[in-house]
């Protein structure tokens, strides 16, 4: 089931009216029953990995409270890794390995066969798995309690708002939030549904009508012009940003009106000066847990410089291997590991030496900075989007030949027009939201709000691609 489907719209109606009719225990029955409902919708048979993941989970924890003994509680700790990555690992990454092991196989001479196996990625393994995780590790670190109440502990795993596609809501964050009745409230429900309405916006209006251009690219770059493939690679990087923030809009937005609050996963990433500050931005959940439970475990930049880049090209490699079985994934990482590391190395002496040197204000090195991330980021999401690295180098070949490259020879020009002027929109909201705060001003004048609201549920009907496509981050 997914968010821009009808069977959900329905699904949430019915969900709301019981959730504020019930209260207590009956109330957390019902965010679990249809929690598991929502995600069996997709296939019931993956509910059991879930299931797994949760049981054994509760119950390491549960001992991990009840001992001090250091060998034990390490061993409890490697049953909850080898349980959880052991999931992620064989559904996720079983046919990568063993498509790279017999294309290795062959080319030094041996052929043992066909070893991939017709798996299904189950739907947010890896957004579960990370998030059940942190709980374990947490206890383990004796940095949170463990929860003694199962049913709550397995509505945290599974609740459904960020349950396939995050954000990766740590337990020690979601668990306490249990202690709050979660009575109806108006500000809630206004907020709530303000955000939900700009997810919608994102993904619907804006990301679902330029991902027309996008795919085209990518299915033959080598028979389009220049112009349409460097439009199709800007387009592309808004589309993934807005069909995944619009999903985290829209779950922020439907735990807010629940009465749960769910932490921010991006803030306006494409204007980041700095590679460090985009992994501020962008997908806050999850680089914040790989700097929490990898980075920093690792070592972070406690031992030296060489240490500190070697912690961080391991953290972006396995970032980009998070993200999907391809080597592409991997060499995506790599180019952001390579980013935060050159970043460090010349680019803050750099700016230092040219900023006390070059009576340049300061608007100026940042809009500089600012377009030079934007690129840079461009290049690397060529990679991420690419099924392999011939279509990638095709896609550079192609913009670097400069064949063609005239307006005139680039078609769809109606559904570019489209997608620009929405995403200036979008912009104008983002940049203004800073002073503006649109949220704060909803609440303070109700009419204000009602006609914000009309005009994002005018502009999804009227430029809104209503074809119910799933979300990017769906297939990670």
């Amino acid at each position: 089931m997914i968010f821009n489907s009808l069977v959900f719209i329905k699904f949430i109606a019915i969900f709301s009216v019981l959730y504020f009719i019930l209260k207590g225990r009956p109330r957390l029955w019902l965010m679990f029953i249809a929690s598991y409902f929502f995600y069996g919708w997709w296939d019931w048979r993956f509910l059991s990995l879930i299931v797994i993941s949760t049981v054994v989970d509760f119950l390491v924890a549960q001992k991990l409270e009840q001992t001090e003994d250091k060998k034990l509680r390490s061993r409890l700790l490697w049953v909850s890794m080898t349980v959880n990555l052991g999931f992620l690992a064989f559904f996720k990454y079983f046919n990568f390995f063993a498509s790279t092991f017999e294309e290795l196989a062959n080319s030094l001479g041996f052929h043992p066969g066909p070893l991939t196996l017709h798996i299904i990625l189950p739907m947010g393994i890896s957004f579960y798995t990370f998030q059940t995780m942190s709980y374990t590790i947490d206890v383990y670190r004796k940095n949170l309690k463990a929860e003694k109440d199962w049913l709550k502990f397995a509505t945290f795993v599974s609740f459904f708002p960020q349950l396939v596609a995050g954000p990766i809501v740590r337990a020690s964050d979601f668990l306490p939030q249990f202690q709050k009745s979660h009575d109806f409230d108006w500000n809630r429900l206004i907020t709530g549904v303000g955000r939900v309405l700009w997810g919608f916006f994102k993904k619907v209006a804006i990301a679902d009508s330029i991902a027309v251009i996008v795919d085209q690219v990518w299915a033959s770059p080598e028979i389009h012009s220049s112009s349409y493939v460097l439009v199709g690679v800007i387009l592309y990087s808004f589309q993934i940003y807005l069909d995944f923030s619009g999903y985290s809009d829209i779950a922020i937005g439907l735990a807010r009106i629940f009465g749960f609050d769910f932490p921010e996963n991006f803030n306006t990433p494409y204007f980041s000066k700095g590679f460090s500050e985009f992994w501020r931005r962008w997908h806050i959940s999850l680089s914040s847990w790989l700097r929490d439970y990898l980075y920093i475990p690792l070592g972070g930049n406690r031992h030296g410089a060489f240490n500190t880049y070697r912690n961080l090209m391991i953290t972006m490699l396995l970032g980009g291997l998070w993200h999907g079985a391809n080597w592409t994934f991997v060499f995506w990482g790599f180019l952001h590991g390579l980013y935060l590391i050159l970043e460090r190395f010349v680019g803050q002496p750099i700016g230092r030496f040219m900023k006390g040197r070059v009576g340049i204000p300061k608007w100026i090195w940042a809009g500089i900075s600012i377009l030079v991330v934007y690129f840079l980021t461009n290049v690397a999401w060529i990679f991420f989007r690419s099924a392999d690295f011939h279509t990638a180098m095709t896609i550079f070949r192609r913009i670097g030949s400069f064949e063609h490259f005239t307006i005139s020879s680039i078609p769809n020009k109606f559904l570019i027009v489209k997608g620009f002027f929405l995403i200036s929109i979008l912009l104008f909201v983002e940049i203004t939201n800073f002073k503006v705060h649109y949220n704060s001003m909803a609440l303070r004048k109700p009419v204000f709000g009602a006609v914000a609201y009309s005009v994002l549920l005018l502009l999804i009907a009227l430029f809104g691609t209503f074809g119910a496509s799933a979300f990017i981050y769906f297939q990670f």
